[in-house]
This record gives structure tokens, sequence and C-alpha cells, in this order.
């Protein structure tokens, strides 16, 4: 028989309690839970039963718990019940915290979703979907669809069976016109019955926004260069710091450490709009480097524009301007040069007029300076003005630790180009890539990379496929023709020469079994040793 509850209150608690009750797994146990609420004359607003290995929770919402005065001495009677293990009281059931979560999927989604039952009304609506109907969930769900006036909406089509994909649609709200791609879809039960159907809104002015997005450039960032080793992280630091101001900045070091990658992340953290336009002050003759950076009026020139032509600095306004080989500009043109910076103007070649400019100047060189101004080579004013937030990128062989992960990136980059698989770095191929001094920095480094890629034939790049460029006039792509290396053990030697005799039947016999006879050897056996040293059992075609 069950106690009759003490009646003093003890709690002023109303409404409802959630309940975790967690019993040992037998038959009968919904019922005697069932049984026990009853007798305090309480409703079951939702049940959940979870059974885990040996044991089963039992979920339950009660509601009309006001009239029970001490709601702890209720919840201690679920203990009366037979295989007891533990009870406690929750905030929500697990069918609530699966909602939330799906609620959460849905509102962090950029297109509109919203479904609706076999009857038309609303069963479910996203925060998208709700700001173009200007109302929330709550005065949503549940209501038909067809109560909201949307005139042209054919989401009511689909419990037809009617299938819409990506159909313009204009919907006019409370908060104006809505322009969006529409994608409508019954939605079916196990027994393939039409229960309601659901919509993808897709902006219209989103997927414009997208597009420009795809059709522009991809700008280079802080975060796109690699780099673990410390000066590396300290002129990345340097550079994010200084990107913001409007100071010139100069950019030192070797050819190929990432000047120009450098100069492109500046940009992009400048906040400015304009464009980045580089030019190689190098690659130029004098009057038509002067041409490019400056601009002509018509008829500067025998051959020019008509019209003239603008400068480098008056396209890149409100953009940067990066000065590549800055070193080699001529003694004249960086007079020019000066003159420009100081007067934040630009006057173009035959002309009179001042046109304010607006661009941010990067200049970059692998010499030095310094050097060159005490040699009268370079202007020492020019310098100053050029050499305010100097950046220096060290060579590749002082971050020799980052090899690793600039080759990982390479063949990951070489992969995507060439949309297939590309071979992985064997331990004994980078230490080979760590030996090496490096003139050409990260630029070589890519370029023995990519080149070891398209040469290898097997899953993994060895030791072997690491060409530099001293090395390729004695490179011939058959490996039994490659010289031995005499101080090397004989065993490395021997597995190294047998590994280049299979590569190379391999090429010519086209297949493991032929492969495997001509070489006098059982298929299995080849089949090891193939997997041994990393290489394809289904030949490929070679590149290059």
């Amino acid at each position: 028989m069950l106690p009759t509850p003490p009646s003093a209150a003890d709690s002023k608690e109303s409404g409802t309690i959630k309940i975790k009750a967690t019993f040992r797994d037998r038959i009968g146990i919904v019922a005697d839970v069932s049984t026990m609420i009853t007798r305090f004359g309480l409703n079951i607003v939702h049940m959940e039963v979870i059974r885990n290995q040996e044991l089963t929770d039992v979920y339950v919402e009660i509601e009309n718990t006001d009239s029970i005065h001490d709601k702890d001495f209720f919840i201690e009677r679920f203990r009366e019940i037979n295989d007891f293990r533990r009870i406690e009281r929750i905030e929500t059931l697990p069918h609530e915290e699966k909602t939330n979560r799906f609620t959460v999927v849905l509102d962090n989604i950029s297109d509109g979703v919203l479904s609706i039952d076999r009857e038309g009304r609303i069963t479910t609506i996203n925060a998208v979907a709700c700001k173009a109907f200007m109302k929330t969930p709550a005065e949503v769900v549940g209501k038909k669809l067809d109560s909201f006036a949307i005139p042209d909406y054919h989401l009511l089509q689909c419990l037809d069976g009617t299938k819409l994909n990506n159909v313009k649609q204009n919907l006019i709200t409370p908060g104006g016109r809505y322009q969006y791609f529409s994608t409508c879809k019954p939605i079916y039960d196990a027994e393939r019955r039409i229960i309601g159907a659901v919509e993808i809104a897709k902006d219209m002015q989103e997927i414009k926004k997208l597009a420009q997005s795809l059709s522009e450039d991809s700008r280079i960032c802080f975060s796109d260069i690699i780099g673990r080793n410390s000066t590396i992280k300290e002129a990345i630091a340097f550079a994010e710091k200084i990107a913001a101001t409007d100071i010139s900045i100069s950019i030192y070091g070797g050819s190929g450490t990432g000047k120009e990658l450098f100069a492109k992340a500046i940009h992009s953290s400048s906040g400015r709009q304009g464009p980045f336009v580089p030019i190689n002050c190098a690659a130029l003759p004098e009057n038509l480097l002067e041409s490019e950076l400056f601009g002509y009026v018509g008829g500067a020139f025998t051959g020019g524009r008509k019209e003239g032509k603008p400068g480098l600095f008056e396209i890149a306004e409100n953009g940067t301007v990066f000065l590549d080989e800055i070193a080699e500009m001529p003694l004249v043109s960086q007079a020019k040069m000066l003159r420009l910076i100081q007067e934040k103007a630009v006057r173009r070649i035959g002309g009179a007029k001042e046109i304010p400019i607006s661009a941010r100047i990067v200049t970059a060189t692998n010499k030095n300076l310094e050097l060159l101004v005490q040699e009268k080579k370079f202007r020492q004013d020019l310098y100053y003005r050029i050499s305010v937030l100097p950046i220096h990128i060290p060579p590749l062989k002082q971050r020799l630790g980052d090899i690793a992960d600039l080759a990982e990136h390479f063949l990951f980059l070489l992969a995507n180009r060439l949309g297939k698989a590309v071979p992985r770095m064997s331990p004994q191929a980078l230490e080979r890539l760590q030996g090496h001094e490096w003139p050409g920095n990260v630029r070589e480094l890519k370029n023995v990379i990519e080149r070891a890629a398209i040469l290898c034939e097997s899953e993994v790049i060895d030791e072997h496929y690491i060409l530099f460029s001293h090395e390729l006039n004695t490179f011939t792509t058959s490996p039994l023709e490659r010289p031995v290396q005499l101080a090397r053990p004989l065993k490395n030697q021997v597995i190294e020469f047998e590994k280049r005799i299979i590569q190379q039947t391999f090429a010519d016999s086209k297949s493991v079994r032929r492969t495997a006879s001509a070489l006098q050897i059982s298929h299995p056996a080849l089949l090891k040793k193939m997997k041994k040293y990393g290489m394809k059992t289904v030949r490929t075609s070679t590149l290059g």
C-alpha cells in the first residue's frame, strides 16, 4: 500500500517535473512506474525508455504536480519499485535534446528551411525562413501554410507528389520582396506514402555574393605562409602587426624565400579595398619601367596610345603597389619615385598635371641596400623613405625543420592541380632534402618536390627521386642506368638494385604476372616485394 504523502508543504513548485529513473532491466518496469504515478493522481505527459546493457533508463515528464505538497517525497517513492537503482530530476528529456540539437543545426544553415505535414500545417521552420516571414517559430509552427495568404506558393503542390528543383521564386512578405531559388520535395514514410513536404530556399543575394567571391582571385593571408621556425614566425607576427598601417614596407630576403607572398598577405590584412599591383623593376628597361609606373599622356611616345595610359600607382588606387627587385631600379627612376612618395602624387610622362595617389608601397629586394647606398648605386634618401618598416625573411637553409611541412603542402597543391593522388615522401627523401643548401630557397624546394612526384611511379617518393638542379644533366629515366654509389653499404645497394629491376621490368611488362614470369619468381613473392617497396601493382601512365 502506498503511504499517504505528508501534509506539510516543503516545496511550492507547480506545473510539471521531469525525472530519469534507472532500474535493472526486466519485464514490467514501465507498468510499475505508470501505476505508481497514477496512484498519486498525476498525468504522464511523455515517457521514454532507453535500454543500456543490463539497465533501463525511464524518462518521464509528469504534469499536475502542483497537487503534490512535497515533490521530494513523491520522487523518493520510486525507490520502492523493484530493481530500482537511482533517480534524478532533469531539465530536458532525450527527445527534447535531439530537437534542440536539430534546431541549432537548422538555424545555422544559410538557406531557408520549411516543412509541412499532410494537412499543410507548418512543422519545421529555421531562423532564415522566420526572417523572411518576419515571424517567430512559435507564431508559425502548427499553423496552416495557406493561412499566411502567400501568393504563388508551391510547397503545397508537393503534397500531390510534385517536385521543384531550383525554381526562381518571388515571395512578398511584410519585410518586402524575397527572391530565392526553391527546391521542394515530398516527404515519404516507410511505406512510400506522402506525409508532408519540405522546401529549401536559397537567397539570390547570397548566391550572387558567393559567385562574386568565387570569381575573385583568392587573397593570400598570413595563415597561408607555412613555417614553424621561430625566425619565420617572428617575421609573420611583425608583418601582421604593421599590415594595417599606411607606412612603406621593405621586405628583405633571398631569391625564392617568399617576398611576394608576404607582400600579398600584407595587402590582404591591410583593409585596403584596391588591387594588389606587382611589378618587377629588373624586368623592364628604364623608359618602359617609368611608363608602367607613372603612366603617360597622349602623344608622349611614338606608338603609344593616343589617349595616354594611367600608371600602376593610379590603377592601384587605395590598394598596394609591390615593387619587386627595387635595387635594380635606375637612379633616374629612383629620383622620380622619391618625389612620388614625398608628394603623394604622380605626374604622367609628358604631362604637367599632378594626380593624387592613395596606393601603399611595399618594396622587396634580395640585395643589401645599405651597401648599394655606400657604393652610390642606390639613393640614400629613397632608402630611408622605403625602409621605415623592414621585414627580413630567413633563407630556407636556416629553417630546415619546415621542409617536411612545405613538402607536404606542395604535394597537396600538386594533387589538386592534377586531380589525382600523388606519392608521399619517405623519411630518406626528407633526410636528403634537409641535407641540401637550398640556394633557390622555397621556390627551389617546390620545383624539386613537383619533379619527384611526377617522376615517381610508386606510392612513396624515395631519395633517388630527389634531384637537384646540378643533377639534372646526368639524370636518366632508366633506373638501371644510374650509377652505383660505392660509398654506400652493400646491403642497401642490393635492395635498391632489386627495386630498380622490378620497376623497370614492371614498366616493360605492363602486368604483375608477366613481371613475375620474366623475373622467374612466384606471383605472391613479387606482390610481397612490391608492397615492401611501396610500388603500385596497377600500372599508371607517367607524367612528364
